[in-house]
């Protein structure tokens, strides 16, 4: 929390806007916002000396030294997702129904629990989108949940995946192509061992200063300035 961190030491200390600018990878006019209160938003200082970030030695370093750029103390504790359901923005809350419908009729093998975790959603809703007794079950239309931002590719093909291995099921494979990739590295190979052929033909030839025979050989080889 950058800008919250850069409220509390504008507060708390004689930092320059410079030192708290670069401490909090902040622009310098950012910080000298938040000071004079013209930032969008009013913020409530973060103690960064609480949250073991600094210490009081290090700003006291810092304002007797306004050259001295702090020295953090540990990196800030990553936000982790917590354990629930996941959170979808209110605008996108009302396309859950589309999503829902989306996946049930193109992937039956998910369960509701995996449904549920892809969308954000309850089995609950699930099962009365199931069996069409949703309350505007009239106005629900099948659409993809990426397409809609409700989940990703990765983790919708993830679940796909996982639901048809544990049907036993095995991912398609497209063999379209294996006949032609074969075919190709049997021509390539061909023309490769044809290349090394007249290549070695070609030097016996000038070895020889045959150069008849290396025409006979090579008819596609000239001397570009002969007549």
């Amino acid at each position: 929390m950058p800008h919250a961190t850069a409220a509390w030491l504008v507060d708390n200390s004689s930092l320059s806007f410079e030192q708290i600018a670069e401490f909090c990878g902040l622009h310098i006019l950012e910080v000298q916002a938040i000071a004079d209160d013209t930032a969008a938003t009013k913020l409530t200082g973060r103690d960064p000396v609480r949250a073991g970030e600094l210490t009081h030695e290090e700003i006291e370093k810092g304002q007797s030294d306004p050259e001295y750029r702090l020295k953090m103390q540990k990196e800030p504790d990553p936000v982790r997702r917590t354990k629930g359901p996941r959170y979808t923005p209110v605008s996108k809350r009302q396309d859950k129904p589309d999503g829902i419908a989306w996946i049930i009729k193109n992937h039956p093998e998910l369960t509701d629990g995996q449904i549920g975790k892809l969308i954000g959603t309850t089995r609950t809703t699930i099962a009365a989108i199931r069996d069409r007794s949703h309350w505007n079950m009239a106005n629900i239309t099948p659409k993809d949940p990426v397409t809609l931002g409700l989940t990703s590719q990765r983790e919708l093909d993830a679940a796909v995946a996982k639901a048809q291995k544990a049907l036993g099921a095995v991912a398609p494979t497209d063999e379209r192509l294996d006949s032609d990739r074969e075919a190709l590295i049997v021509e390539l190979r061909a023309q490769r061992e044809q290349l090394s052929r007249d290549a070695d033909a070609a030097l016996i030839a000038a070895e020889r200063g045959d150069e008849l025979g290396a025409d006979e050989i090579l008819p596609g080889i000239r001397d570009p300035f002969k007549r």
